[in-house]
């Protein structure tokens, strides 16, 4: 199991999201680089960048500064963020250098576009998927409730090839809520991908049923991770050390 250290960038500045809501954005006294430094410093061995300019404003200027991150760790780097053409693919995985990219609504939406990506770059296109208490997936940065279902759009994705799945619950807040174990059990036993929980742990104990959760001999592939730890649920270093216990 892999901690992924989230670094959200907008408007060039790695920010905070108290209610992930663009709007309500706290900037971060650590630039992007800085941040993506620290987190490496202590013990992350993956990263997850988020660009939000391109997710919510379809605005790329910070994809050269998602490069300089890139080039500047020694570990991989997963790119989330207005990730939704052939063209923008090809550019985070060849020009850019991510390791691996996550597209969420356009991947749910256009079946034709994720097939053709999944089949040109195996094992490099994650799909995001937020899941309503109910199990429906809701869309465009949670606007949008799909009318589709965790269990068929999990089956359509693994079919058309995605290298694994990135499972959120929609509008949770992660210091106050616990996650949602279930939704994770569920997805877990639909599809046989990696299933890394992108909603962040609560603290220590949630993160503790996270480590512990398995399906069939398998447990999830990581957990995404932010909040949590700047307000000092728990430690970078405490995460990664559990997770190296299993």
């Amino acid at each position: 199991m892999d901690l992924y250290p989230r670094i959200h960038i907008l408007d060039g500045k790695a920010v905070r999201l108290p209610k992930g809501d663009i709007r309500e954005a706290i900037s971060l006294d650590a630039s992007p680089v800085s941040r993506a430094r620290s987190w490496i410093s202590k013990g992350a061995q993956r990263l997850h960048v988020v660009d939000l300019d391109a997710a919510a404003y379809l605005d790329y200027r910070n994809r050269e500064l998602i490069r300089e991150i890139i080039e500047d760790v020694d570990v991989p780097v997963q790119v989330a963020g207005g990730i939704r053409s052939t063209p923008e693919v090809e550019r985070m995985l060849d020009d850019l250098g991510a390791w691996r990219i996550v597209m969420g609504t356009a991947a749910i939406e256009d079946q034709v576009l994720i097939w053709d990506l999944c089949r040109k770059h195996p094992g490099k296109i994650m799909v995001a998927i937020d899941v309503n208490p109910n199990e429906e997936v809701a869309t465009r940065g949670w606007q949008v409730n799909s009318g589709r279902y965790l269990e068929e759009v999990l089956i359509e994705l693994s079919s058309a090839g995605a290298a694994g799945f990135v499972v959120s619950e929609a509008r949770r807040d992660v210091l106050i809520e616990h996650s949602n174990l279930g939704i994770l059990r569920h997805a877990m036993e639909i599809a046989t991908e990696p299933i890394i929980a992108g909603g962040g742990a609560r603290d220590v104990a949630d993160l503790e049923s996270l480590i512990a959760l398995e399906v069939e001999g398998r447990r999830l592939a990581g957990v995404i991770v932010g909040r949590e730890v700047t307000e000092g649920r728990f430690t970078i270093e405490q995460a990664v050390e559990m997770m190296e216990g299993i």
